[in-house]
C-alpha cells in the first residue's frame, strides 16, 4: 500500500470498537468527520494502553490547563460509540501518540501503520501510512472510559485465548 498521510481536524466522532464473537473479536478505532470515516484495526492491547494514557494525559491537562467546565468527563450513555459503516480499515497501526494543542485546545491522536517488511524490500524505502485525529477533551474522555469497557466486554479471563483448558476433578 502506498504511503497515506490523513488528517481529520476536527472529527465529528472518535471510538474504538470490535467485530466478531468473543475470543476472536477484531478491534478498530475509527473516527470520522462529515462522509469521512477512517478505520485503523488495532490489538486488544493497544485499546486499553491508548484508554490508560487518555485517562492521564486528560488529568495533566486538567490540572495544566482547566477548562472552564471543571474536570473532563464523558457521559456514554449520551453518546453514539458503536462503529460506524463501512468497516474498511485502512490499516494495522503498529504505535499510536497523543499530543495537546493548548490554542485549540484538541488532542491529537496519531496512528502509524504497521509495515511488513520483505526481504526483497530496501531499508527506508517504504514509508509507513500516518493518520491524525484532532479531538476535543471530551470526546477523548469518551474514547477512554469506551475503550476500557470494550476490552472488559471480553471473555473474564484473557489468559484463556484459544487455549484448550483441562479440568481434572
Amino acid at each position: 500500500m502506498a504511503n497515506i498521510e490523513k488528517e481529520l481536524n476536527p472529527v465529528d466522532f472518535i471510538t474504538i470498537g470490535t467485530v466478531g464473537p468473543k475470543g476472536q473479536r477484531v478491534f478498530h478505532l475509527q473516527a470520522g468527520k462529515i462522509d469521512d470515516i477512517v478505520s485503523l484495526t488495532i490489538e486488544k492491547e493497544q485499546a486499553f494502553a491508548l484508554g490508560e494514557a487518555i485517562r492521564e494525559l486528560l488529568d495533566d491537562l486538567d490540572r495544566r490547563f482547566p477548562s472552564p467546565e471543571g474536570r473532563t468527563t464523558a457521559d456514554l450513555s449520551r453518546m453514539n460509540m458503536d462503529l460506524r459503516e463501512p468497516i474498511e480499515p485502512m490499516f494495522r497501526v503498529a504505535q499510536m501518540g497523543l499530543g495537546y494543542d493548548e490554542d485549540r485546545d484538541l488532542v491529537v491522536l496519531v496512528a502509524q501503520e504497521l509495515l511488513i517488511i520483505d526481504e526483497d524490500d530496501e531499508p527506508g524505502e517504504i514509508e509507513p501510512s500516518v493518520v491524525r485525529l484532532w479531538c476535543s477533551r471530551k470526546q477523548m474522555a469518551a474514547l477512554s472510559a469506551h475503550a476500557l469497557q470494550t476490552v472488559q466486554a471480553g471473555r473474564p479471563d484473557p489468559k484463556l485465548n484459544g487455549r484448550i483448558v483441562y479440568y481434572w476433578t
